[in-house]
């Protein structure tokens, strides 16, 4: 349903910009809707009632998160697949500047900028497909470093485009490379981490791709600003392409790691009794 909505709404937004012609009104439609969605949404999240749970306390909660870290930092694989992640988005993230290439290098409009927008969601939603019937974990950490670096080249080629339908092509591309990094690293996460240290792990992987994605934003419009778009968008996917090769070389069980399905959980008895020592 996520992906969905990510290819339907901004396809969806862009063409009814451009119906009226890329005026005020247009925006205001847009808004407009995307404002009662949220209503919408309030509406039927308001029945629900939570689960009322004891609290553990803030100092409980704070070492268990740096449980969570150290856990972490000693796996050296899922450490390895969330800097990747990591600096891979901090450098190679596209998107805050579509609106710039939409309008100036590739001179497409509202409609086209929507459809930009959504050609990631598509091409993760694509690569959905093909996973559930051909899943990327017979040579997990082999397949994790190719997607990351065609997450790169692709960008690269989006950068120097001069093509809309290439410029596109290349969007979807990263999507569906994106996805293929995504499932092999959330499904390592999960293999590598014990049960009782599953939510702790999450967390800290999820702290660091929200952190990634607003980072990246920000260095995205930076280097644009200083070096133009073009070079800002190149520079990332060169930039990613290096994460790639250092982090096989720091790293080299990345590489060498084969199939999810026979991996083990890593042992975490000492975080644990740490955590559960009273405050």
């Amino acid at each position: 349903s996520f992906q969905i909505a990510a290819m339907v709404g901004p396809a969806l937004g862009g063409l009814i910009i451009g119906g009226f012609g890329s005026s005020p009104r247009g925006f205001a439609v847009v808004y407009l809707i995307s404002a009662g969605c949220f209503l919408a949404q309030f509406a039927l999240t308001w029945p629900i009632v939570p689960r009322r749970e004891k609290s553990s306390g803030r100092a409980v909660a704070l070492r268990g998160l740096a449980a969570g870290v150290r856990f972490v930092w000693r796996t050296k694989l899922i450490l390895a697949a969330i800097t990747l992640d990591l600096l891979a988005v901090l450098f190679g993230g596209a998107t805050a500047l579509l609106p710039m290439f939409a309008r100036d290098r590739l001179h497409v409009g509202a409609v086209g900028l929507g459809w930009m927008r959504a050609a990631p969601a598509l091409g993760a939603f694509l690569m959905v497909l093909w996973i559930a019937h051909r899943p990327p974990m017979r040579h997990a950490g082999r397949n994790l470093l190719w997607a990351v670096a065609g997450f790169g080249a692709a960008t690269i080629i989006f950068g120097l485009s001069r093509w809309f339908w290439l410029s596109l092509a290349m969007l979807l591309l990263t999507g569906a490379f994106d996805n293929i990094s995504v499932v092999i690293r959330h499904t390592l996460v999960q293999v590598l981490t014990p049960d009782e240290m599953r939510g702790r792990v999450s967390a800290v992987n999820n702290l660091f791709i929200g952190l990634s994605n607003e980072m990246g934003d920000m260095e995205s419009g930076l280097t644009a600003a200083l070096l133009g778009p073009v070079l800002s968008v190149v520079g990332g996917g060169v930039g990613t392409i290096l994460v790639v090769l250092g982090v096989a070389w720091m790293w080299p069980q990345v590489r060498r790691f084969g199939s999810l399905t026979t991996a083990r959980p890593e042992e975490s008895s000492e975080e644990i009794q740490e955590v559960e020592q009273p405050a």
